[in-house]
This record gives C-alpha cells, sequence and structure tokens, in this order.
C-alpha cells in the first residue's frame, strides 16, 4: 500500500512539472514582438454563377373526390359502478403525553468543597 501512495505522488510531480513547462511556452509567446503585417493580396476573380433554367411543369391528372366514408355507430354506454357503504372506523385511542425532562442540575454536597475555618 506504501508503494501505491508513492506512486501517486510520483504522478503527481510529474504531472505538476509538465504544466509548468507550458505555463512557460505560453508565457514566451506572449512576449514575442507583433508580426509584421501582410500586404493585401489581390483576390482570385470567381466566374458568373449561370442562371438557373426554368424546368418545364408537368400535366397533373385531376384527381376525382372519393366517396364519403360512413360513418361509425355511436359507443355504447358505459355501465354505471355499483355504490360502496360507507365505513365508519372507530375512534382513535389518545396519545399519553411525553414525560418532561428536568432543566435544573440537583446540587451534589459531596462535591461541594470542604467548609472553610
Amino acid at each position: 500500500m506504501a508503494s501505491f501512495n508513492g506512486f501517486i505522488l510520483a504522478f503527481f510531480v510529474a504531472l505538476s512539472f509538465s504544466s509548468m513547462d507550458v505555463g512557460l511556452a505560453a508565457r514566451y509567446l506572449l512576449q514575442l514582438p507583433p508580426l509584421p503585417s501582410v500586404p493585401n493580396l489581390p483576390k482570385p476573380a470567381l466566374p458568373p454563377v449561370p442562371a438557373i433554367p426554368t424546368l418545364p411543369q408537368p400535366i397533373l391528372p385531376t384527381i376525382q373526390p372519393s366517396p364519403p366514408k360512413p360513418t361509425l355507430p355511436p359507443l355504447p354506454s358505459m355501465p354505471t359502478t355499483p355504490t360502496v357503504p360507507q365505513v365508519t372506523l372507530p375512534p382513535l385511542p389518545s396519545i399519553p403525553s411525553i414525560p418532561t425532562i428536568p432543566n435544573t442540575i440537583p446540587s451534589n454536597s459531596f462535591l461541594s468543597p470542604p467548609p472553610g475555618n
């Protein structure tokens, strides 16, 4: 178990040193002088986009209206549920009261200091 703890410690030390190199590299890049500006290069000219030709419109056949669908018969009425007799429960017994705990500490003469002369 001790060798495992040592391995974890070595791993965290190696991890901390690797992040230090990254921080130094970032600082080096931030301290570089600004790069010279690039002159404006000519943009290549693109050929014009050809016009989209119009497509011939197809002739659609006329659709005859379908005959009306038959209507469904009405649903039968649902049967009623029988009535349940009301049940009355007897009253619950009363809960006894919880006794209170005294919050004063009684004096004990055995622990008091002896009277002085």
